[in-house]
């Protein structure tokens, strides 16, 4: 399979040597400076850039009728945009906030624990992310998703940056040098504390998985999620 990689900064770096590793060909190498020049020649093309270049290599990928796997955060005002344009051009659209199998079974653990605590108000929830310090957008796509499925079974409608928005979901953003990503969701009480965590050690995983749904995409029409690929 030929793979378009839309940023080369040191995601789209893992993702070349796991995708080589796995018998396919990179055609295409952009950086922000670079043209789209050999995108036409991909099967599927794989978006790791930035929020400001997310939107236009999207855009490019479906008006030329390439699928296109997008894991860039921070850029979502124009989501919905972008499910026009691919349904429009009949084309095929997968975005995820985290490729990693680990967060994906972790946003369904999430959800499922949320359900739980919902009929036990005494707990009280919060949330943690914690992320490398070159990370731009904040919070993470990871935890924006991890709070949206929290939302719905909370007293919430709204996740928040303040610690003293006490009317919506507190998400507290930290940055640190060398941290891939770690995700804690709090349940606190009077007398305990119920906690869950994901914690990436480096970008295998998210990369692996990144290839994994581009396999999966690039014979698909449509707009689909990490959730059509693992079947969750």
């Amino acid at each position: 399979m030929n793979i378009a990689l839309l940023g080369y900064g040191k995601m789209g770096k893992v993702i070349e040597r796991i995708a080589l590793e796995r018998g396919h060909a990179i055609v295409l190498r952009k950086t922000r400076q670079d043209s789209f020049e050999g995108l036409e020649t991909a099967d599927v093309a794989i978006d790791f850039s930035i929020p400001d270049a997310a939107v236009e290599n999207i855009t490019a990928c479906l008006q030329n009728g390439i699928p296109v796997v997008s894991g860039t955060t921070g850029w979502l005002a124009q989501y919905e945009a972008m499910k026009a344009l691919c349904e429009k051009q009949n084309g095929a659209f997968l975005y995820g906030s985290n490729f990693s199998l680990g967060v994906n079974l972790f946003f369904e653990l999430n959800q499922k624990l949320a359900q739980l605590m919902a009929k036990f108000p005494q707990y009280a929830v919060d949330m943690e992310e914690i992320h490398h310090t070159q990370k731009l957008d904040k919070p993470s796509g990871t935890a924006i998703t991890l709070a949206e499925g929290l939302l719905p079974y909370t007293p919430f409608t709204q996740w928040s940056l303040e610690a003293e928005a006490t009317d919506k979901l507190y998400i507290d953003v930290k940055r640190e040098n060398d941290v891939p990503g770690t995700h804690s969701i709090f349940y606190r009480s009077a007398v305990d504390t119920i906690e869950i965590k994901h914690t990436a050690h480096n970008r295998e995983g998210f990369a692996y998985g990144a290839v994994l749904a581009a396999e999966w995409l690039a014979t698909r029409k449509g707009v689909f999620t990490m959730k059509d690929v693992l079947d969750l």
